[in-house]
């Protein structure tokens, strides 16, 4: 009888199990339980992508948590190194490259005390609170239903960032004091006894015509309770951490070498950011290298506008002549749009497939705009429910030169971040690498995209390409300025008037800029790093192929695998000009 029981299950194991899991399968099942990992950890991007199962909720801020997904990052890399790569055709060797650098990445980034920096110029659990009646959509009643209870979920969350804030300044992991002036007010600015005109209520501006005027009215009323009892409560709490907390202890020194361990630190961002193992002091010759040939690049510009002056004079002209500014923020929007549309005319002379997905120009958000820079861009939502945004800081309009709104726009919008990331959401590729970002990549993209207006019939004034000259240099001064400050002791005015005597940018953009750099290590690097590879990588190609190169083939071929390292996109574009020899 025992014989029989054992045979009979055998033979049912058999029937019912599945068959064998070969390496493919296997990698394929890890990436699923990866990013439905990835999605529980961050719900309000899962909104976006479509994903409703965590619409109740915001994310976690604790220490607890972060040690948590290191610990499952850990697994996952510890999955991934158990599977036989040689049974992986070529696409999944190459998923499985790219996932293997962005889990060490991760789990590196989750070893230092700096986790526990929450915030930057740029950003904050605030901010991100206050963003999501921008980010998250809104068609039906559920979609409200799900925002009121993120609104709820404000207290624990904020109470969450206040508290890992507070380990952060008991251990030293605080940002420095020179970048903070204004940081106060992107906390405060929410705190207001009218809400009508919050930002918190700008979901109830338009009634959508799915929700019945009585459910539309206890929606809106449900909201403004909450928004007065759980989220002005919440910022008032952390503003006055930040005031009587952090404030007194926030860093005398700016670079990032005074925090402990800061030195790994700034060395491990400056992989992440630029993916090349390059030194501080490799990345500042660079940098001083490039800062000398734009610099002799923007003299012959002065010279072709026959203007009686030097270097400084010109700097001068353009930083005081009315002319060149906007009078209105209507005007400065206004341009910004007449530029969007002429560039996305010249697209089909540069690219072969365009993405389908639109993008819209909006302003900054007003209580953020005058501590940050002088735009960025949004990307569109997962699920096709929201267009990219290119977000234009209309405060101080004297700070934010017409010259410069070509260059700017085309590496904010098209062909710089609009069209690198929405062409790569609709890629047939792992999710975590259609929604993924490497910076020197990204932002080498768009400081290349740059540059391709010359082609197309932008620049055709002094200004205007003074100001192209001059973006570039701010980019190349970033070499220079943020290793100088986080890896050679250079205070927070040596680096503004570094960036002062070489580029054309106002002295508000300037110190907005050298901000960012103090509060967000290595960000910075990526982008002249990154365009430095792509423009060598074009050259190597025009090269080898002469009068065969084609330039939107060129541009296809470094865009059809997304954001990807250096390194990777070097070998991908190596293989690229011998196909293009032997066709």
């Amino acid at each position: 009888m025992k014989r029989f029981a054992l045979a009979f299950t055998a033979l049912s194991m058999a029937i019912t199990a599945p068959a064998y899991a070969g390496p493919g399968d296997e990698f394929q099942k890890l990436l699923d339980d990866h990013w439905s990992w990835t999605l529980s950890q961050s719900p309000t991007f899962a909104t976006s992508l479509g994903v409703r199962d965590y619409d109740d909720r915001l994310g976690s801020l604790t220490l607890e948590s972060m040690d948590k997904a290191r610990e499952k990052r850990q697994e996952f890399l510890t999955r991934l190194r158990a599977i036989d790569r040689s049974g992986l055709d070529k696409t999944d060797q190459l998923n499985a490259r790219l996932f293997e650098r962005d889990l060490e990445i991760e789990i590196e980034a989750g070893e230092f005390g700096q986790r526990a920096i929450l915030f930057t110029t740029y950003y904050g659990w605030h901010s991100e609170i206050a963003g999501l009646s921008d980010r998250l959509p809104f068609f039906n009643k559920a979609d409200y239903e799900s925002y009121l209870k993120r609104l709820k979920d404000v207290p624990r969350y904020n109470a969450e960032g206040i508290a890992t804030t507070k380990w952060g300044i008991e251990n030293g992991y605080v940002q420095p004091c020179a970048p903070l002036e204004n940081f106060s007010k992107t906390i405060t600015a929410h705190i207001v006894e009218d809400i009508t005109g919050s930002v918190f209520m700008k979901p109830f501006e338009n009634q959508p015509s799915s929700i019945s005027d009585t459910d539309w009215a206890s929606l809106k009323a449900q909201a403004e309770k909450s928004v007065k009892s759980d989220v002005i409560p919440a910022f008032q709490a952390w503003a006055a951490t930040y005031e009587e907390d952090y404030k007194p202890n926030c860093r005398s020194v700016v670079g990032a070498s005074s925090m402990p361990e800061g030195g790994d630190y700034y060395a491990h961002r400056i992989r992440a950011e630029t993916t090349t193992d390059m030194t501080a002091e490799q990345i500042h010759r660079i940098g001083l290298s490039e800062v000398a040939r734009i610099r002799s690049e923007m003299e012959e510009v002065i010279k072709g506008a026959n203007f009686d002056g030097d270097f400084k004079a010109y700097q001068d002209y353009l930083r005081t002549n009315p002319a060149l500014y906007a009078k209105t923020p209507e005007a400065l929007m206004e341009r910004s749009a007449y530029i969007s549309k002429r560039i996305d005319g010249e697209l089909p002379k540069l690219f072969t497939r365009l993405p389908a997905m639109p993008y819209t120009v909006k302003p900054v958000p007003e209580e953020i705009a005058e501590g940050t820079t002088t735009a960025y861009y949004e990307a569109p939502a997962g699920d096709g429910t929201r267009a990219g945004v290119y977000r234009v800081n209309t405060s101080k309009l004297d700070q934010r030169p017409l010259f410069e709104m070509e260059a700017l726009t085309l590496h904010e919008a098209v062909p710089g971040h609009h069209f690198q990331i929405a062409l790569q959401q609709e890629l047939d590729l792992p999710n975590f690498r259609r929604f993924g970002g490497i910076t020197a990549f990204v932002e080498g993209w768009a400081l290349y995209a740059e540059r391709l207006g010359l082609e197309v019939g932008f620049y055709q004034t002094p200004e205007t390409d003074f100001g192209r000259l001059s973006y570039e240099m701010w980019r190349a001064c970033r070499l220079v300025v943020d290793t100088g400050m986080h890896a050679k002791g250079w205070t927070k005015q040596q680096a503004i008037d570094f960036m002062a005597e070489n580029t054309a940018l106002s002295m508000h953009n300037i110190e907005a800029e050298v901000n960012r750099y103090i509060t967000w290590p290595g960000q910075a690097l990526g982008y002249k790093i990154g365009e430095l590879k792509i423009r060598e990588l074009r050259e190597r190609a025009e090269n080898a192929l002469g009068s065969d190169f084609d330039v939107r083939k060129f541009h296809d071929a470094v865009l059809e695998n997304g954001a990807i390292p250096l390194s990777v996109l070097e070998d991908i574009i190596n293989t690229w000009i011998e196909e293009q020899r032997m066709s």
